[in-house]
Order: structure tokens, then sequence, then C-alpha cells
């Protein structure tokens, strides 16, 4: 009974205790998925050296949810620039979000996935026979969710819109890579791979772009309460 009792409190401290939810931004909805899985009894496990994979799951979002505030942090002084810089946003059906949505002061869109793939392969991030390898793993299938981010975005949008994948930790071969048409760098390149893709000229109004961006893109928190 004393133990039971001893839980339940530890369980009500933990609980209590739990990171306020913060303003909608990058990161944020794998932040508020690695809360929702740290559930008081998942606490208690961790806290207690006991691994679960409710608690494994949490601390992968939690990893991707500080890898794209890194990326916000890198690419947000382009605001600076005249660029429109949004992080985590909701696409209007389904539950797919986009990690951050680039517009340049000439209208180019670009829709950025950040990826937090572990940098323990000795082997970089590579192309071989038409699939994409990260170590001896086959990643061909993760780039999936950004073409159907990048088509919606294009299609609400009604441009074509760019998909870039910013590698925060794996080393990829040759520095950086396309596959398949999408643009793979490294993190710390993306803000001078932004400017390159950006300096394009187009006839577009970038302030409308932006503008129908916000009314069809909200914070995925906001929407997905």
């Amino acid at each position: 009974m004393t133990t039971l009792l001893v839980l339940a409190a530890i369980a009500a401290w933990l609980y209590y205790r739990r990171p306020q939810r913060r303003t909608p931004g990058a990161g944020a909805s794998a932040e508020a998925r690695a809360r929702q899985l740290r559930t008081p009894a998942v606490r208690i496990a961790s806290a207690i050296g006991i691994p679960t994979q409710r608690g494994q799951e949490a601390g992968r979002y939690a990893v991707a949810a500080e890898a794209e505030k890194r990326t916000a942090d890198r690419i947000d002084p382009l605001r600076r620039e005249g660029w429109v810089v949004l992080h985590d946003l909701a696409l209007p059906s389904g539950r797919a979000n986009v990690d951050h949505l680039a517009i340049s002061p000439s209208g180019v869109v670009i829709v950025l996935d950040t990826k937090r793939w572990s940098a323990r392969y000795p082997a970089p991030v590579r192309a071989r026979g038409g699939r994409l390898l990260h170590g001896d793993r086959d990643v061909t299938d993760r780039l999936r969710g950004l073409r159907h981010e990048t088509s919606t975005v294009s299609r609400i949008l009604g441009v074509q819109a760019i998909p870039l994948v910013v590698m925060d930790g794996a080393r990829i071969e040759g520095g950086e890579l396309v596959f398949d048409g999408i643009r793979i760098v490294p993190a710390e390149r993306a803000p001078a791979v932004l400017r390159s893709i950006g300096s394009a000229r187009t006839s577009r109004d970038a302030r409308a772009l932006a503008d129908a961006a916000a009314r069809h893109f909200p914070p995925y928190t906001r929407k997905h309460r």
C-alpha cells in the first residue's frame, strides 16, 4: 500500500512539473507529441530506469523538435533580408505538417524538411541504385512526406514550390546531393542554399504569397489541439 501511494505521489509530481506549452513555432508539434507520450506512468518508468516504447518514441520526437529549432535559428535571420519564414504549419487536411516554409523576396517558395538522422553510421547518406541509403538502411520512403507537403503547398499557392531537405547530424556523400529531384544539404548550409535558390527572378507577388500561406497553413498546434 505504501509503495502504491509513493508511486501515485511521484506520478502527480511528474505530471504537474511538465514543461508548460510554448507559443507555436519550430518543433512545436513534435514537442507536443513528446509531451503526450510522456504520461505519468512513462515518466515514472524513465525515472527508475525502465525503458518503455512510449518513452523511446517520446525521445525521438523531442530530438526532432530540437533539430527543427536549430534549423529555425539558422534561417530566421533571412527575415531581415525580406524573406518570409514560417515554421510547423498544418496542411488543410490530414495530420501532416510542414516543418518550415520560406518565401524569398522575389516570390520563390521553398518547403524545408528537417531530418535528424544519427551521425553514428560510418557511411554517409548516399544514393545507390535509385535508392537513398543511410548506412545500410534504405531510407528512400522517408522523403515521401516532403513530396506530399510540397505538392500540397504548390497546389494551394498556385506556384511550383521547391522541396529541400535540411540534414541535421548525418553526413552527406559529396557534401550535398540531389535525389529524385530533392536537394539534400547539411543544416549549416541551409541559409546559403536558400539565398541561392531564392535569388531566381519571378513575376510572383511575394507578399500575396505570404498572406495566402498564413491563411491556408496555420500553426500545426493551433489547428490540432
